[in-house]
């Protein structure tokens, strides 16, 4: 699969030699964070079809349902199985869209990692998003030597582009936070150790309803 950030590659060294951003895209400043994913915000995510949203609101009525170009995408395991999001309805998820040559993506990668650890018994995962064509072999490596605990998947280009249209953000990382009842409740773009903390402090209280 040809991944879409292959050409954010050069850029992101250059941002990292030069300025301390927290994502590896040029988009502004103004256009990185958390989306609000309340009621009142959903003019941030594409709608599905009101047939959709209505079956969606029978059981969970202050959400907006995740999409279903990403609730039924296959990922794809590193040993070649495949599964949708929608395998994992029960679970509370984290997709988060990363690469090994990501800077910011390793930055946050320590608290995904507590928050698996701490969250495994609630029926907490969180899903690494690999954007890029890189071997398993490479991917192993990296997850060991980061000590990476939760699944990675490679996210074909297709699913790529429907969790793009669903951020409006062209960079990486980016995280996406679904409920039991596979609805997206949040969306957080770049790596901003306050975004960070206000995406662990979420996941805590998801967990817990």
């Amino acid at each position: 699969m040809k991944s879409i950030f292959t050409n954010l590659a050069l850029f992101v060294c250059l941002a990292i030699a030069f300025s301390g951003l927290t994502n590896c895209s040029n988009t502004p400043p103004s256009q990185k964070g958390p989306i609000d994913e309340s009621p009142q915000a959903s003019s941030n995510v594409p709608a599905n079809t009101p047939a959709d949203v209505e079956e969606a609101k029978k059981n969970s009525p202050h959400y907006r349902p995740l999409e279903k170009a990403v609730d039924q995408a296959d990922m794809k395991n590193l040993d070649g199985t495949t599964f949708k999001v929608a395998d994992k309805r029960g679970k509370v998820l984290l997709l988060n869209m990363w690469a090994t040559w990501c800077g910011p993506c390793r930055s946050e990668m320590p608290t995904l990692v507590k928050m698996q650890d701490e969250h495994r018994e609630r029926g907490f995962e969180v899903i690494g998003l690999n954007t890029d064509e890189e071997p398993v072999d490479a991917i192993n490596k990296f997850a060991g030597d980061m000590k990476l605990n939760y699944t990675l998947v490679w996210a074909d280009t297709a699913l790529q582009a429907s969790l793009l249209r669903i951020s409006k953000f062209p960079g990486i990382p980016q995280s996406f936070i679904i409920d039991r009842e596979g609805n997206l409740r949040g969306v957080f773009r770049g790596a901003n150790p306050a975004d960070v903390k206000k995406m662990e402090e979420l996941i805590g209280m998801i967990v817990n309803e």
